[in-house]
């Protein structure tokens, strides 16, 4: 077990950690897939408002690559087709039967001895036709594998250190041999795989001592594969490399263990907006206000998926294809009257701008960005935190100025759209997203 440790990075010190339970509440009565947020997908439907699917049934496939299918995570009635702007898909809903909801069966069970026997050719089929073959991912884009490429190693992330994503403790729990199947499911794909595991979590670590490659230690985004890659590459080609999430590799394995569409997952709920933080055993693509359960501020907002990497949810909207984390904060209304004037003890700050930078307990945290758009001052902030070194101030003026050649050579590429450039900078500039929208047009390019 190799130890990998990272200086940069940054953790949050915000409130509303989720309690150590896990909730169980009854199915939801809705479930849904977002393609919206399924990056560098052009989804054709298969399907029709108020037409009957089962678990597994087509709901929509890539227009770029009909191999990959999406499937659904419900079993009733399509209860809605939602688009947005220049009808762009955003939301395929699904009410769910009460009872007996209809399962499609995907194919027959995969024992693991009848693994090692399966040629890789109709393993990635079966992946692909079981709808679980967008979870695994390549560098340096963060796009769906390529099922007809062989890559040059697998990552498995079993962390995720941005508050507050659920522990591998959690949903390893039980499921050993689950998981250890489905590491045999990606050495069938590649023969090198990494797992990787936060060093601080010395009881987890020593467990699973037979199973993690890695051991990550740092703040976050330590425990990004991305990171991990970054700090152990030995050629241009290990850029090419796969990831993917600890939780999603064990729907990899039970989709061939059972033959069917995997729905389980176990999602984090937290944020100083939420009345109860606490894990929930619920369905993919369950609706954000079943999983948040009684909310205690008037004005919240629902973070999809983590505080910085996320996306704003609506209240009557679903969890997306990937995200495993609710946070609920609070917007902050009006502006604070004479902000100017006040040292901030309560705010969380990466800077000594308020005086909260010199508290080590956790704060709560607003949606209030506390201040405006300003012109780079050139501080160094974001340099600082970046896990990858690059130095995303340079990199996003050769992005303004259209320097391809420039902003690659800054190390574009290697950014892994933690957010932590924006939430440091006290020029309140959208770095991250313009770092993370300047390598989706690169690829284009690419063709």
């Amino acid at each position: 077990m190799i130890t990998v440790r990272t200086a940069k990075g940054y953790d949050l010190p915000i409130q509303g950690a989720p309690l150590e339970v896990v909730d169980k509440p009854a199915p939801p009565s809705t479930v849904a897939v977002l393609p919206e947020h399924i990056p560098f997908i052009r989804p054709r439907l298969a399907v029709k408002e108020g037409e009957r699917v089962a678990v597994g049934d087509v709901l929509f496939t890539d227009k770029s690559n009909p191999r990959l299918q999406f499937l659904s995570p419900g079993g009733g009635q399509v209860a809605r087709i939602q688009f947005g702007p220049r009808r762009v898909l955003q939301a395929v809903v699904i009410r769910r039967d009460a009872a007996d909801e209809p399962v499609r069966s995907l194919a027959a069970p995969l024992e693991p001895e009848a693994l090692d026997r399966l040629p890789r050719k109709e393993l990635v089929e079966r992946l692909l036709d079981g709808g679980v073959w967008p979870l695994l991912r390549s560098f340096p884009y963060r796009a769906i594998a390529d099922p007809d490429v062989e890559p040059p190693a697998i990552y498995v992330s079993l962390d995720a250190r941005e508050p507050f994503q659920v522990p591998p403790a959690h949903y390893l729990e039980n499921q050993r041999k689950v998981f250890t199947f489905g590491l045999s499911v990606l050495k069938r794909l590649c023969p090198v795989v990494h797992v990787h595991a936060d060093a601080d979590d010395q009881s987890f670590c020593e467990a699973y001592k037979d199973i993690i490659t890695h051991k990550v230690q740092g703040r976050y985004p330590t425990d990004d594969s991305g990171v991990l890659l970054y700090r152990v590459r030995q050629s241009p080609d290990d850029n090419k490399a796969w990831f993917i999430a600890g939780q999603d590799l064990l729907l990899v394995a039970r989709m061939l263990q059972r033959g069917e569409y995997p729905t389980e997952r176990l999602f984090a709920v937290a944020g100083s907006g939420v009345a109860k933080p606490r894990y929930v055993a619920s369905r993919m693509g369950a609706p954000i206000t079943h999983l948040a359960g009684k909310i205690q501020c008037a004005t919240p907002r629902f973070a999809v998926g983590g505080t910085l990497r996320g996306f704003s949810g609506d209240p009557d909207g679903h969890m997306g294809f990937y995200e495993t984390a609710l946070m609920v904060l609070p917007e902050p209304g009006a502006a604070d009257f004479l902000t100017l004037f006040r040292p901030g003890f309560g705010k969380p700050s990466h800077s000594r701008t308020f005086l909260s930078a010199l508290r080590r307990k956790p704060l709560p945290m607003t949606t209030n960005v506390n201040g405006g758009h300003r012109a780079c001052i050139a501080c160094g902030y974001c340099a600082e935190v970046c896990p990858v070194d690059i130095w995303p101030q340079m990199t996003y003026k050769s992005i303004l100025a259209e320097e391809v050649e420039e902003y690659l050579a800054h190390g574009l590429l290697d950014c892994v759209e933690c957010g932590l450039c924006t939430y440091v900078c006290p020029s309140k500039i959208e770095l991250a997203a313009t770092l993370k929208a300047a390598k989706h047009a690169y690829r284009k390019e690419q063709g």
